[in-house]
């Protein structure tokens, strides 16, 4: 089993990349307004001349950057784990935590804190509403996600790399997206309950998995 990714790929959705900031701020509010429209009509419904018109941009502004809509997708997806990551590593800077169960409490506090709060966080779920594979052409977009995470988790807690590490962040990665869409259908905001039990179901996890491993 190989290590999980931790760095970003390097395959990137953008055709070039903006080299003026007028051109920066084109693109950040393309990505915008996708990310508004696929929370309002869908992925299906999504379209580029639609983004352009949200965006106030002209259509030829949209293709200079973007090849079609799912690259503008792929684009707001990475933008919404690059966030992600950031805010759970800013959580680890200035919060303490007794060990890695609390740290791992943060990750999913911040995870549905984004899903109430930043718009097409919902609608994507790091892209599985597109294909699995919308962040990395080889790996899933769960396991680029658990990698990122792990690297994280790696550099605070000190715990012994390992591809049996791997396998149980990954696994830990998986189960808690999937309860916690569920905390997410039975509940716009995310069912408190629900989320709860996401918790405990990961902190037990991995507890078995590395136990004894602290801050």
């Amino acid at each position: 089993m190989s290590p999980l990714p931790v760095e970003e790929p390097d395959e990137a959705p953008l055709r070039r990349q903006p080299t003026q900031r007028r051109s920066a701020r084109r693109v950040e509010r393309m990505l915008d307004a996708c990310a508004d429209l696929l929370d309002e009509v869908g992925y299906d419904a999504l379209s580029t001349t639609r983004i352009a018109e949200r965006a106030g941009v002209a259509i030829g502004s949209v293709y200079q950057f973007f090849p079609d809509k799912r690259a503008i997708t792929q684009a707001v997806t990475r933008r919404h784990v690059e966030r992600f990551v950031s805010r759970v590593g800013r959580r680890f800077l200035w919060e303490d935590y007794a060990g890695w169960w609390d740290a791992v409490d943060a990750i999913i506090d911040e995870y549905v804190e984004m899903h109430r709060t930043v718009p097409g966080f919902r609608s994507l779920h790091f892209g599985d509403v597109v294909d699995l594979n919308l962040l990395d052409g080889v790996a899933d977009n769960n396991t680029v996600i658990a990698g990122r995470l792990r690297g994280l988790l790696l550099q605070e807690y000190g715990l012994t790399d390992s591809e049996e590490l791997d396998l149980a962040i990954l696994v830990a990665v998986e189960a808690g997206d999937a309860v916690l869409k569920l905390a997410f259908r039975r509940d716009p905001a995310g069912a408190p309950e629900i989320v709860a039990e996401a918790k405990r179901l990961i902190r037990g996890y991995l507890n078995r998995q590395f136990a004894g491993a602290s801050a």
